[in-house]
């Protein structure tokens, strides 16, 4: 997916006019003022382009020409991973197999984190207590996320299969953004914040759909 003709802006365009875009798109195509099945479809790529567009304004990280498989470090508590590999590991794929602009989006470290073929179908900027700074991408089968302002241990994933609960909500004072809410089998929580409204539930909906917890 092209995020840019998506949403209908150059890839040069500015923060301002991408979301203008999106606003003129999003009132079109909102499922509560279209309907139907198409409707909903066009909204979720829109959402999705949008996400991807402002990860790439946040991060501007080049796109790397080679990357790695899967990441190799020591699982931490509560079934989350830290996904250890030095500057210089080895190149094994870097996502190849992955739309360009998703490519751009995650970036060489969490690229590097990536399984052989995992498919990413999600990727925003979040906030987390670790970092006000991160970007959480939903793979086909984890949460995989960057802590941007960590020194060390910077990447992090959890398989769906550890996942207990996940739940999403507005929050407040404003409620316009939301929160994403993972607790895992062995009772860690986890809380992304800072998240499209419509962006937190795909994710929820991703995490709890049929198969992926298996």
């Amino acid at each position: 997916m092209d995020p840019f003709a998506v949403l209908g802006v150059a890839p040069g365009a500015s923060p301002d006019e991408v979301l203008t875009a999106y606003r003129a798109l999003a009132r079109r195509w909102h499922p509560d003022r279209a309907g139907g099945a198409e409707a909903a479809l066009r909204m979720a790529q829109i959402n999705a382009a949008y996400d991807m567009v402002r990860t790439l304004s946040v991060r501007a990280i080049p796109l790397p020409g080679t990357g790695s498989g899967p990441g190799a470090g020591p699982a931490g508590t509560g079934g989350i991973r830290r996904e250890a590999r030095s500057a210089d590991a080895p190149a094994r794929g870097g996502g190849s197999w992955l739309p360009e602009a998703v490519r751009r989006s995650l970036g060489r470290e969490l690229l590097q984190a990536l399984a052989n073929g995992e498919g990413v179908q999600i990727v925003t900027p979040v906030a987390t207590w670790a970092s006000p700074r991160a970007v959480l991408a939903a793979t086909d089968r984890r949460l995989l996320w960057l802590l941007d302002d960590a020194v060390t241990h910077r990447v992090r994933s959890l398989a769906y299969s550890a996942v207990a609960g996940v739940e999403h909500g507005l929050r407040r004072p404003l409620r316009r953004r939301a929160v994403l809410r993972v607790q895992t089998r062995t009772g860690r929580r986890l809380s992304f914040a800072d998240l499209e409204p419509e962006t937190a539930a795909a994710i929820a909906r991703l995490v709890n759909a049929p198969g992926m917890a298996s």
